[in-house]
């Protein structure tokens, strides 16, 4: 086992299953820097250090593969997912040429309603960074973004998003809840839903644009305090 402290399972309200309790233990712990990128974990290890039978840890290993925050390994378990900074780039600027005029589409055509009903998801987000509570912020922003661009009405453009998001995750989040510029990126997404409901195209994708320019450079600014991208010691990164 090559976590630094031995793992445990936070209080998470009671109608989660353990195989979501698991998984919820698990993205803290990639958050926090405790399961390192490159470094293979198996199903009967964690699940020693949790307390649980292995099943449930397999189970959620398989829901972050899903998401990109780990790998399969035949016969060994679970590699956490590395990403060099060109990758993220990458990933980044794909998700620029994919996103930001998807919203300009949603800010055309969306159903004012629908739109309305992100508004609490925005404010969670908000709230999550405010909190410090990063598994939080990261699934409130994830289901934000998603719910936006499904918004278009393409099913298969959500899934690549969501993939896209899943490889290019927030690196160094600790450092950047300490540093207060997580909070400046969850207060953009209300501010975002605030242009795509004043019909404000432009706006609303310059803002996009701003906001994943944003987060590339928080990510490289994490990365130079040694907890980016590389898996370098440091600022917390999964």
């Amino acid at each position: 086992m090559t976590a630094e402290r031995p793992l445990k399972l936070p209080a998470v309200p009671d109608r989660l299953s353990i195989r979501d309790h698991v998984a919820h233990a698990l993205r803290a712990a990639l958050i926090a820097g405790e399961l390192r990128p490159g470094a293979v974990y198996s199903a009967p290890q964690l699940a020693a250090q949790f307390g649980v039978s292995a099943t449930p840890v397999r189970e959620a290993m398989l829901d972050l593969t899903r998401e990109g925050m780990v790998e399969p390994v035949r016969n060994k378990g679970f590699r956490v997912t590395e990403l060099s900074e060109r990758d993220l780039a990458e990933y980044v600027a794909i998700r620029e040429m994919i996103e930001v005029p998807t919203v300009g589409q949603v800010a055309r055509t969306g159903d004012a309603a629908q739109l309305e009903e992100l508004r609490p998801v925005a404010r969670e987000i908000v709230q999550a960074a405010r909190a410090g509570d990063l598994v939080g912020f990261l699934g409130a922003d994830r289901r934000f973004h998603l719910a936006l661009v499904a918004l278009a009405g393409n099913r298969r453009l959500v899934e690549v998003v969501g993939e896209l998001r899943g490889h290019s995750r927030l690196y160094g989040l600790a450092g950047l809840a300490k540093t207060g510029q997580l909070m400046e990126s969850a207060e953009e997404h209300e501010r975002l839903l605030d242009l795509v409901l004043a019909r404000d195209v432009p706006g609303a994708e310059h803002l996009m644009r701003t906001h994943l320019r944003r987060l590339r450079s928080q990510w490289e600014s994490a990365a130079d305090g040694g907890g980016g991208p590389t898996g370098r010691s440091g600022a917390g990164e999964p």
